[in-house]
């Protein structure tokens, strides 16, 4: 059987099974609360395993071994950018939104902090629930776009239709279940992604130093007669330039101390202080190993086919794995690449839908008194709107503008929320007040920051942390809260 054939009949077999796990999970749904935050009784394994799932996705299959292709030793800047923040996430900031979560009785991450800083609640739900549903409404088009494109490129299926298909498969359990279905699904994925990035690195070296007509037979020895900007630590730049590189990449650290939403729910879900403390020991220690595989794939695509050999870098994973694995095998890890672009789709589809309906649709339509099973309801109907309406804004609307919305998210999510979550868990001076502005700062900042070009000298997701962080701090002096 071609390796053609192979990967297809393994990602037609592991999609129903995905699909099939996802409904079965659905059916414990039985509120919107179920639906929005999996009831808050997820186990600390699942929910590590389904917070680095959707924290990963395909850059850690596809993103970073292609940066760790085609940049050689210096792709370990951003790689310590974003452990050093998923370490200090689930240290410092899971326990206390699980505690936070449980007190506030919370829903949604904007429900929390609404709740949280009360005086300001109407406003902080208008304008946190529109914004992430804006961003993450974008997500969701470019995830369907990017599945489109890899069924294309893997078997022939036009984009348009790869896209629908993409639909198709997260819709039944998303939308019947919501982060109770997602969540499990989400676990399968993180499963295949760690032993795609832990198994593929030890057979790739035994593989490049047993086969001389290689590039090379060495990670090192590849690094090496790539040239300076492949083995130094800093690209063979110097200087200014160095410093900047260097800035830039780390501060993919900023965007996860709390800030994205559709991670931090993961923490606010746990059920219990133990099942916590299980969460941090599983999601830092996957970190940890995904990140060095990654990387390690990279560089063993580059000891295979030396630096011009692909034409594509985010091809290099699944070029590699079928140098090294059987195709039956090689299907089965590749195929977890595809499915893992899946595991963020369904969990931006969900937190848009849930923070819409839970924090403007519910109040405007219902009040303050709604009953679980019209909540449900709501949560589902609404999921299957912004479904279809993502769905049509990826065929419609220019693939360059979608992606560069998104662009954005990063930082004006990730950074104004970080900030919001880090003041409001540990300086007690922070109100209700000094939220909607620090919301409306970090947004604008970040659009007019990217939009004049100043993100190619200085990196947004600094930049936007530290103006924000001012304005919050201002904001707190200036405006008084009642009580």
């Amino acid at each position: 059987m071609e390796a053609h054939t192979q990967i297809l009949t393994v990602l037609v077999l592991y999609l129903f099974f995905l699909i099939g796990l996802g409904v079965y999970q659905g059916r414990k749904a039985k509120s919107g609360k179920d639906f929005a935050i999996a009831g808050r009784r997820l186990p600390g394994w699942v929910a590590a395993l389904s917070e680095r799932a959707t924290g990963e996705s395909a850059w850690a299959l596809l993103g970073l071994p292609g940066l760790a292709y085609a940049a050689g030793l210096s792709a370990i800047w951003v790689a310590i950018g974003c452990v050093a923040g998923i370490i200090v996430a689930w240290a410092v900031f899971a326990g206390r939104l699980r505690r936070e979560a449980e007190r506030y009785d919370a829903r949604t991450f904007i429900d929390y902090i609404a709740k949280r800083h009360e005086e300001a609640g109407k406003w902080i739900r208008i304008l946190g629930s529109l914004t992430i549903a804006f961003f993450f409404f974008f997500y969701v088009g470019a995830q369907f776009i990017g599945g489109g494109k890899t069924l294309n490129v893997l078997f022939g299926i036009d984009p348009k239709m790869g896209m629908l298909i993409t639909a198709m498969i997260i819709l039944p359990y998303t939308v019947l279940g919501g982060l109770q279905s997602v969540a499990y699904t989400d676990t399968v994925q993180a499963i295949v992604m760690i032993l795609t990035l832990t198994i593929a690195p030890i057979v790739g070296v035994i593989y490049i130093a047993t086969h001389p007509g290689l590039f090379a037979t060495s990670v090192t020895e590849a690094l090496k007669l790539a040239g300076p900007k492949y083995s130094t630590i800093l690209g063979g730049l110097t200087g200014s330039a160095a410093l900047i590189f260097v800035i830039a990449e780390l501060s993919w650290f900023f965007g996860y101390l709390g800030g994205m939403p559709q991670l931090s729910i993961r923490f606010m879900a746990i059920k219990d202080e133990k099942n916590a403390k299980l969460a941090r020991n599983v999601g830092i220690g996957w970190t940890i190993l995904a990140y060095i595989g990654a990387l390690m794939i990279g560089w063993i695509g580059l000891a295979i086919f030396g630096p011009n050999g692909l034409a594509d870098r985010e091809n290099v994973m699944p070029s590699v794995m079928l140098k090294l694995f059987p195709p039956a095998i090689a299907a089965v890890f590749i195929t977890g690449a595809i499915a893992a672009m899946l595991s963020t789709a369904d969990s931006l589809l969900i937190l848009s839908a849930t923070e819409l309906s839970e924090n403007f649709l519910k109040p405007f339509v219902y009040g303050d008194e709604v009953d679980e099973r019209r909540s449900l309801w709501m949560s589902r109907l609404t999921t299957i709107t912004l479904a279809l309406l993502a769905l049509v804004t990826a065929y419609l609307v220019p693939t360059k503008l979608i992606y560069t919305i998104v662009g954005y998210t990063w930082a004006g999510i990730g950074d104004t929320f970080s900030v919001i979550v880090i003041l409001t868990l540990f300086w007690k001076k922070f109100h209700a007040k000094a939220v909607p502005p620090t919301i409306v700062a970090g947004l604008l900042f970040t659009i007019f920051w990217v939009s004049t070009g100043f993100e190619a000298k200085v990196s947004a997701r600094l930049m936007t942390f530290i103006v924000t962080f001012i304005v919050a701090v201002i904001s707190t002096y200036v405006l008084k809260p009642k009580k």
